[in-house]
């Protein structure tokens, strides 16, 4: 039983993986995951949900059945490793969104399938490598921009203090609190109202000037700069993931071939190695029946020699 399992396992790898890194299969997928979007758009409209639900509900059942069978293929490329199926995370991401939605829970809570069947769309960067470096890029960027949140928000806590400190009693409107000077110097990062802001800062004093330029120099040129270098280096880290994943990828299925080859080289040089022990059996044992033969008649040459003596 054992012995047919593990004679198995390797053909429904082989076979799971042909179908899975066709062209066409991929294809397929990347349609489903189209037509599952434009189905999630069509059921937003209510005329279309009243004259065509029943129809809609069989198509929203193909959908799942379809990815649960795409997940299925997918695993089996991994019979002969099935813990290495877990450590991609596509696969993982695919795992869950198909596999909860075939849960009870997600099935009678309507908002939940919704947000289920719409995270199968993200499934679309699987299949376009630009869009899943981005997607890798932003995960990576996150704990550099946690470290760019909290450089902002102490900006803006002294910025907006300062603010408060000096033109509450003028201009209570932006600056009459901590919360209401934080959202007006915040829109400034975006340099949204700068000419106002300034013009009527001047109108109070002349030195809000250097207040504004050194807030908008830090918090609109320095910190975005700083936001875009944290994006830029994550995308190259992740298109160095994704280069090694492709690398990886057209290595796997190679090295059974690599593997079975090596067990035939090994298995001639075996042989040869068996040949060459006949042949030097032979050569010694042909080498003793000469030696033989040569002392035999050496022996009767010294006979005949001695007989008229």
């Amino acid at each position: 039983m054992s012995d047919g399992t593990s004679r198995l396992q390797p053909a429904l790898a082989d076979r799971s993986r042909r179908i899975v890194e066709s062209a066409g299969f991929n294809t397929a997928v990347f349609c489903l995951i189209i037509g599952n979007a434009v189905l999630l758009g069509i059921e937003t409209y209510t005329g279309a949900v009243d004259q065509w639900r029943g129809e809609l509900k069989v198509a929203e059942h193909l959908f799942l059945a379809a990815f649960a069978s795409e997940i299925l293929l997918r695993a089996g490329t991994y019979a002969e490793r099935p813990k290495d199926f877990f450590r991609d995370p596509w696969n993982v991401f695919d795992l869950v969104v198909v596999g909860l939605a075939l849960t009870p829970f997600a099935r009678e809570n309507a908002t939940a399938l919704r947000l289920l069947r719409l995270a199968r769309v993200l499934r679309a960067a699987r299949f376009l490598p630009q869009l899943r470096i981005v997607i890798v890029a932003v995960g990576k960027s996150l704990p550099g921009t946690l470290s760019f949140v909290l450089v902002g928000a102490l900006l803006l806590y002294v910025y907006a203090m300062l603010g408060w400190v000096f033109f509450a009693a003028a201009d209570p409107e932006h600056y009459g609190s901590l919360g209401r000077a934080a959202l007006t110097l915040f829109l400034l990062i975006t340099l949204d109202g700068l000419g106002d802001a300034v013009r009527g800062g001047l109108e109070i004093s002349r030195w809000a000037i250097v207040y504004f330029a050194s807030f908008v120099l830090l918090g609109s040129f320095l910190l975005v700069n700083l936001l875009i270098g944290v994006v830029i280096n994550s995308l190259e880290e992740a298109r160095e993931l994704e280069d090694e994943r492709a690398r990886e990828s057209t290595a796997v299925p190679v090295a059974p071939a690599m593997d079975e080859s090596r067990a035939v080289l090994l298995a001639r040089i075996a042989a040869a190695r068996r040949a060459l022990d006949d042949v030097e059996a032979g050569l010694a044992a042909a080498n003793g029946e000469s030696d033989g033969h040569h002392l035999a008649a050496s022996g009767g040459g010294q006979g005949l020699r001695a007989t008229p003596t």
